[in-house]
């Protein structure tokens, strides 16, 4: 029976599963794998479980392979490509800057055997890079790709501390983006005030979304925004609610305003 493996290749990355052969691999593990791109050093984040072939051949192509477990010289190349990568990142922005382009470079990334270099860039149009990739490949002599991508990719790649205290989600665990909106902080009763809600990208804070089941589920027992209800106060209107306290704010009629848990709510 063949086994998959989960490789990761970037923090907070999609893992991608390959066939660990015969090779036995624990999580943490580097190991240097076959990719469409050429080779590439990844590290163990699922270790080896049995899979069906036919199956994974049915979904698409099969599986590539573990070429082999990383060795000393792997990371050797690895540092020196990461030296590559900050040498190509400062010309860059010189000749960004010499071109008088209107882009803003925030990473570049080499291929592991060094024969390819990407340009991540953001731009809030489409920008002419023809002659500042023609100065890139004479000066490196290697293929050159520029990638514009969105501002979100942009805060993930680079990471950063959010205004929780610690390392922005979609940098720390987020795989996949999905989409945010702003009916979730209505939903959590969250002030609509742009700089609030918004993370170091400029879009609405994906943590937005890891309550937002919850809250749902913990409001549908509350009376809704408007209704009449009473109270041992007397009666009144709900005006908010307080999901975390498990409360609503109820104005009475005589103006006062008060909270009552929701088992205090005459029915």
């Amino acid at each position: 029976m063949k086994k998959a493996v989960g490789i990761r290749f970037k923090p907070a990355g999609k893992v991608y599963d390959f066939d660990s052969g015969a090779f036995v691999l624990n999580r943490g593990d580097h190991v240097i794998v076959e990719t469409e791109q050429g080779l590439g050093l990844g590290v163990v984040v699922v270790p080896p479980v049995p899979y069906d072939q036919s199956a994974a051949n049915q979904l698409g192509k099969p599986l590539k392979k573990v070429f082999r477990l990383a060795s000393q010289e792997d990371f050797l190349q690895k540092e020196k490509n990461t030296g590559t990568e900050k040498q190509a990142h400062t010309y860059c922005l010189s000749c960004i800057r010499e071109l008088e382009l209107k882009m803003n470079l925030f990473n570049v990334e080499s291929s592991f055997d060094a024969s390819k270099l990407t340009f991540f860039f953001t731009s809030e149009g489409r920008v002419d890079f023809r002659q500042l990739v023609k100065m890139l490949v004479k000066k490196f002599g290697v293929r050159v790709e520029m990638r514009q991508v969105g501002i979100r990719n942009q805060a993930k790649m680079c990471g950063g501390i959010g205004r929780c205290g610690r390392e922005i989600c979609c940098s720390a665990f987020i795989e996949k983006f999905g989409p945010v909106s702003i009916r979730m902080a209505k939903e959590q009763g969250l002030s609509l005030n742009p700089t609030k809600i918004s993370g170091q990208c400029g879009r609405l804070m994906c943590c937005l979304t890891f309550e937002n089941e919850m809250y749902k589920k913990i409001k549908e027992k509350f009376p809704k925004v408007g209704k009449a209800v009473k109270t041992k106060n007397g009666k009144g209107k709900v005006i908010r609610h307080n999901a975390i306290h498990n409360c609503i704010s109820i104005r009475l009629e005589d103006g006062q305003e008060i909270e009552a848990r929701i088992d205090e709510i005459i029915t």
